[in-house]
C-alpha cells in the first residue's frame, strides 16, 4: 500500500482476483500501520519495520510455506516489498514492485525537488489536498474519462477524476482511519527508504531475478520514472532474468489507470513463478 492508501484502493484487483478468480487466488489486502484500520502510533516509521508488521501478519493467518507469497506493492508499498525480499525472500514466489524506488533521488531540479517534500507537510484546505492527490497520482486523461470501473453499486461518477475526489473527501474527513500523524510517519518511512545497488543485487540474488517484475509509468509525478529505470538496471535489468514493464502514457497508479493490463501482467508473473515453483528453482 502507498503512501496514505488504505486498503480500498485494492477493491479492483481484489475483485479481480479473489473474488472472480476465487477457486484460483486468495488475496490479503492490510491498511499499513498509521492508516486507516490499523494503529496509528505517533513515532519513527521505517519501511522495514513495515515490512516486519507484515510478517507477523502472514505467519499470523499461517501463510509461511516456501515460494508462497505474490506480492504486490505499490509506491511505498513496493519500498516495503524490497524490505520484505530482504527478510523472507525463501517465501516469495513472486515480487511485483509497482511505481516504487530504491531510494528518493533528485530527478527534477534542486528547488522543485525541495518545494515537492515541503509540500507533503504544510497543512492544506481539503480542496487543495484532493486537486494534489489528482495530480500526483494520475494522468489528465484518466481522471477525465467517465467513471467506468470499480463497477457502481449504485450508480457511476461522471469521471474517474470524481470517483476518486470522492473517496479522498470521504478518508480525509474521517479521523478514525486518516490522521496527520499517520501520513507524515508514513511520508518519513517512504522519504528515507534507501536500498544500495548491492542491496539490490542480493536482493535479486536471494528472490531470484526471474521471480522479479519493475513496472513504473513515464509520465508518474509521485515518483518520477527514472527511479523505476534505476531500480530494473540495479536489480540486473531484463538481460538478467528482471521482467520491465514500463508505459510510456501511465501516472503513478497503473492498477487503477489500466486495470485489464495490469492482471493480465500480474497473471503472468504468477504462472511464470509457479513454474519456477514446479521444477525447484
Amino acid at each position: 500500500m502507498g503512501l496514505g492508501g488504505m486498503i480500498t484502493t485494492w477493491q479492483r484487483q481484489t475483485k479481480d482476483f479473489a473474488h472472480k478468480q476465487s477457486d484460483q487466488y486468495t488475496a490479503l489486502v492490510f491498511d499499513n500501520r498509521g492508516m486507516g484500520q490499523s494503529d496509528k502510533p505517533f513515532m519513527r516509521y521505517s519501511t522495514s519495520e513495515l515490512a516486519k508488521d507484515l510478517i507477523e501478519i502472514l505467519d499470523h493467518i499461517g501463510w509461511t510455506a516456501k515460494r508462497q507469497l505474490h506480492v504486490i506493492g505499490v509506491s511505498m508499498g513496493g519500498m516495503i516489498a524490497q524490505e520484505l525480499g530482504l527478510l523472507i525472500p525463501e517465501r516469495i514466489a513472486s515480487l511485483n514492485l509497482i511505481s516504487t524506488a530504491a531510494r528518493i533521488v533528485n530527478t527534477v531540479g534542486y528547488w522543485e525537488n525541495l518545494r515537492n517534500r515541503i509540500n507533503l507537510f504544510i497543512p492544506r484546505s481539503l480542496d487543495e489536498q484532493v486537486k494534489r492527490a489528482k495530480l500526483n497520482l494520475y494522468t489528465e486523461e484518466w481522471l477525465n474519462r467517465p467513471d467506468e470501473e470499480p463497477e457502481p453499486v449504485v450508480q457511476p461518477f461522471p469521471t474517474n477524476g470524481d470517483r476518486f475526489a470522492a473517496g479522498e473527501i470521504r478518508k480525509r474527513m474521517s479521523p478514525e482511519i486518516f490522521q496527520r500523524k499517520g501520513f507524515m510517519a508514513q511520508a518519513v518511512a517512504a522519504g528515507w527508504h534507501h536500498k544500495s545497488p548491492a542491496q539490490l543485487n542480493n536482493l535479486g540474488d536471494k528472490v531470484g531475478r526471474e521471480r522479479i517484475m519493475v513496472m513504473h509509468g513515464a509520465v508518474d509525478r509521485m515518483i518520477t520514472f527514472p527511479h523505476g529505470e534505476a531500480l530494473l538496471k540495479e536489480l540486473g535489468g531484463e538481460e538478467a532474468g528482471v521482467t520491465k514493464a514500463f508505459y510510456k502514457d501511465k501516472g503513478h497508479h497503473i492498477p487503477a489507470e489500466d486495470r485489464n493490463d495490469f492482471k493480465r501482467r500480474i497473471e503472468e508473473m504468477v504462472q511464470k513463478a509457479e513454474e519456477l515453483n514446479e521444477k525447484g528453482e
